[in-house]
């Protein structure tokens, strides 16, 4: 009976444990990659080039805006929508994301040199706007 109390109490406090834990952080840049996709991706389509950059995107999944595993590595699109857009205060405002996305278009991937593609000439081009250029 002891032993059954315990494994009963047990489980009570685990599930209360688990239950309280926070949020995982990852839910902000899904609503990015979203609105990315939304705006970008016609999956549907005939063109093969559209689907080819939809399957692009697909595999690429957070790596659109991020380097590596560690999510506080951006590449160069990462950054520039960093500095539009706040995980804290814009995952909501699918607006502001909309704006910021369509605002980073005309940016320049290198913005000392005025002849380097644009964001948007990229994802027009079917690539992903962040990829480094290979050397």
């Amino acid at each position: 009976m002891r032993k059954l109390l315990f494994c009963l109490a047990v489980g009570v406090v685990t599930g209360v444990f688990w239950l309280a834990r926070p949020a995982p952080q990852a839910s902000a840049d899904k609503t990015f990659r979203d609105e990315f996709v939304a705006m970008y991706v016609k999956a549907d389509s005939d063109d093969p080039k559209e689907k080819a950059f939809a399957a692009t995107v697909e595999k690429a999944k957070c790596n659109i805006c991020h380097v590596g595993r560690v999510k506080k590595n951006r590449n160069r699109y990462g950054r520039a929508l960093a500095e539009l857009l706040s995980r804290k205060t814009d995952t909501e405002n699918k607006e502001k994301i909309q704006a910021a996305l369509k605002k980073i278009e005309a940016r320049h991937v290198d913005p000392k040199n005025e002849k380097s593609p644009t964001f948007g000439e990229l994802i027009r081009a079917a690539k992903l706007p962040g990829e480094e250029p290979k050397s």
